[in-house]
């Protein structure tokens, strides 16, 4: 399928134009790329408007699972649910469907290469498991009556899926050579020490979320904590997790990273400062809506450009045609 040359990965190499299958079959490269592209952006999107359910108080909109509502697989206006709750609630879950066939469709075809890439492969696994534990987690939620503790490990599960997508999407543009650090190898450490910061960020997020307003139902119980102290909890997390990215680029610059790291630890940076201005401005104004799905999105966001950023502080070569 590819030679392996000596080029880094930075360089601007579009990658080969096909690649083969088994049993000698051939496909466009680009084919690839996009269902690894939708894996990414799909998971993304369910997260986001997982955040559109619990803000709007559509979280039962379908009462059972797998059906909508008891013999009925679709909404029914005859359950006397309100249809705006229905029609978001079904929506999310019909996102499922593209989210399992850009994930699966992107193992398939990784397991099909030849010659193989076992590595890439299994990184790509994460994927469509991850997808299947999260219908069946939707549906125990759900029969749970979104208790607060089953709607927490449902976005954090979101974003390590996007955390994984986001991680193959930059692989399938390198060759499985030996990996070439292009940073000291602490300030290499210190960007993935950084991202479980974050994990710790978004945990902290959800533990908010727990003890806040918008539980996706109105009549869903609350974390008993307090939510002044949940929130300052996670803005202090926060604040670690800025101090240490903004260290991080200052030194990325000292000592003359890639540009390609200074690049992604910029967005880092203004991201991460962009997240905790909404996140205390939505705290102070009574947490609007519009705001938390804006947060969420943002956080979404935050965790890709993590993932790309990680990955940008080694280089392997590029594939070629």
């Amino acid at each position: 399928m590819t030679t392996q040359t000596s080029e880094p990965a930075s360089a601007r190499s579009v990658g080969p134009t096909y690649v083969t299958l088994a049993f000698g079959r051939r496909i466009r490269a680009s084919v690839v790329r996009g269902f690894a592209w939708a894996a990414l952006l799909s998971n993304a999107l369910i997260s986001v408007t997982g955040a559109v359910v619990r803000v709007t108080g559509s979280g039962l909109g379908c009462t059972t699972w797998p059906d909508c509502h008891p013999g009925t697989l679709v909404p029914d206006s005859r359950t006397g649910m309100a249809a705006i709750h229905q029609a978001v609630e079904f929506g999310n879950r019909t996102i499922t469907g593209p989210v399992l066939i850009a994930s699966l469709g992107t193992f398939v075809l990784l397991a099909l290469l030849r010659p193989a890439r076992p590595q890439l492969r299994n990184l790509a696994f994460v994927g469509p498991i991850g997808v299947a534990f999260q219908a069946v987690w939707g549906g125990i939620t759900v029969r749970m009556g979104l208790a607060w503790w089953t709607v927490m490990p449902h976005l954090l599960v979101s974003l390590v899926l996007v955390f994984f997508a986001a991680v193959v999407v930059v692989r399938l543009g390198e060759s499985d050579a030996a990996p070439r650090p292009v940073a000291p190898r602490a300030l290499a450490v210190l960007t993935w020490v950084t991202a479980g910061v974050l994990a710790a960020v978004t945990v902290s997020g959800t533990i908010v979320t727990a003890t806040g307003p918008h539980a996706g139902d109105a009549a869903t119980p609350r974390l008993g904590w307090d939510l002044r102290e949940a929130a300052q909890l996670h803005a202090d997390l926060m604040f670690l997790y800025l101090g240490l990215i903004a260290a991080l680029a200052v030194a990325l610059v000292a000592t003359h990273a890639p540009r390609v790291l200074k690049v992604r630890i910029g967005w880092l940076v203004g991201l991460t400062v962009a997240q905790g201005a909404l996140g205390m401005t939505q705290y102070f104004l009574g947490v609007p809506e519009a705001m938390v799905v804006a947060h969420v999105a943002l956080a979404v966001t935050l965790v890709a450009v993590a993932a790309f950023t990680c990955m940008a502080t080694r280089e392997r070569a590029a594939t070629k045609p």
